[in-house]
């Protein structure tokens, strides 16, 4: 069956009214220009008749839409009073709170003032507390930084003498290289070193430098002992060319060469010494092989014991300048002790004077004493003679002439005979 136009329109005007009957009058306001619109619209298109049902529910519409439209203006003006009055009153708070929050700020602020007050005198003070320190501070420094500067002035003025001293030190081991390079300039240093340990330590008559022996040799030094017309031989031309050599060696060849050199110039030395200063009756029967360095005299005993070994065979000691000192000394004990045996006699002579002496003193002193004795007991006497006197004299001085007990007639010297009494 097809639906017709009319039954269209009631039905439309049938949902329209039910969807106006469940919808909030204020959205029905606002769809309602949208319903005329198309109210218009639905009969200029028709133009034709209409049915008596549907002009009823149109007007039954309309009244509908006029009654709404009337509640809407009606409403809205009721909430636009609403929004008045209630704009109004949050106004007001509005205005009382902003008035609690000025006046809680105003408060914060002159608190906070108050605070910032106290807190940049505070820091005022502290700034100029530590200023003040690091015035002191840096017035200390300064003059810390003075004193260290005139020390360092000194220390380094010090430096710079010590540096000239090391250029001269060096210049003098440059020297000394040469020495030490020359056999005889060495034999000269070893000579030098020598006689000065030996006059240090002995009498002008204990030793002699440069004497000849019986075969016609000249050792260094010979030091006379006592009691013995055979005097101690010290040579001090020791060869150092070796150890020199071994000093500047680089290679275990060079090192090997130079040992090689040290044993054999030492060795011959060894045997020269023994053969001609060691005379039978003549010379001691050991002689010493001076060293004038202490390095190289602990060299031959730590890496070349053979050698010394072999001096000992030979009789001939290896000194450095203090085991030399430590002989000399000995020696010069030595000495000391035969001078007192020479004058032992003397010295015994002098002892029995000194006791006659002493006897003598003490029969003097015993007499001292006796007169001294006869002394005291005079001056006691003496002393008790001078008491009585005083005694006298006192009494003498006190006497009274007139005194009425004395008999009539009697004699001044009957008056002091009976007071004497």
């Amino acid at each position: 069956m097809v639906e017709t136009a009319p039954d269209r329109w009631t039905e439309w005007l049938a949902r329209l009214r039910e969807t106006l009957d469940a919808a909030d009058p204020v959205l029905v306001a606002g769809a309602l220009v949208l319903a005329l619109l198309l109210l218009v619209l639905g009969v200029a298109l028709r133009r034709g008749p209409q049915s008596g049902a549907t002009a009823t529910e149109f007007a039954e519409i309309k009244g509908r839409l006029t009654a709404m439209s009337e509640m809407t203006v009606r409403r809205q003006a009721e909430e636009a009073h609403a929004l008045d009055e209630r704009v109004e009153q949050v106004a007001a708070r509005l205005g009382t709170a902003l008035d609690g929050v000025s006046r809680r700020l105003s408060d914060s602020l002159s608190e906070a003032q108050r605070q910032n007050s106290d807190t940049v005198q505070r820091l005022t003070e502290r700034v100029d507390t530590l200023a003040r320190h690091m015035g002191d501070n840096l017035a200390e420094a300064g003059r810390r930084t003075t004193e260290s500067l005139s020390n360092l002035n000194e220390r380094l003025a010090v430096i710079a003498e010590a540096k000239q001293s090391l250029a001269a030190l060096s210049s003098e081991v440059g020297s000394l290289s040469g020495v030490l390079t020359n056999k005889q300039a060495r034999g000269a240093f070893g000579q030098v070193r020598m006689e000065t340990i030996i006059r240090d330590a002995l009498p002008a008559g204990a030793y002699e430098f440069q004497a000849t022996l019986s075969n016609g040799k000249r050792p260094d030094c010979v030091i006379r002992l006592p009691n013995t017309p055979a005097p101690l031989v010290i040579d001090s031309k020791f060869p150092l060319e070796g150890f020199e050599a071994l000093r500047l060696a680089r290679t275990s060849d060079e090192q090997k060469a130079a040992r090689d050199a040290i044993r054999t110039a030492v060795g011959h030395h060894i045997a020269d010494i023994a053969e001609k200063y060691l005379i039978p009756g003549e010379t001691q029967d050991t002689a010493m092989m001076f060293v004038p360095s202490e390095s190289v005299y602990g060299d031959l005993h730590e890496h070349f014991a053979d050698l010394v070994q072999r001096a000992h065979r030979a009789r001939v000691v290896i000194v450095a300048p203090n085991i030399l000192m430590l002989a000399v000394q000995t020696v010069q004990a030595v000495i000391k002790d035969a001078k007192m045996r020479d004058q032992a006699g003397l010295i015994q002579r002098e002892v029995g004077l000194l006791l006659g002496d002493v006897a003598r003193l003490a029969e003097r002193v015993a007499d001292l004493e006796r007169y001294f004795g006869q002394s005291t007991k005079a001056l006691e006497k003496v002393s008790a003679s001078a008491a009585r006197i005083s005694g006298r004299g006192e009494r003498l001085t006190a006497l009274d002439l007139e005194d009425e007990t004395a008999p009539q007639g009697a004699t001044p010297a009957a008056q002091l005979k009976q007071r004497a009494s």
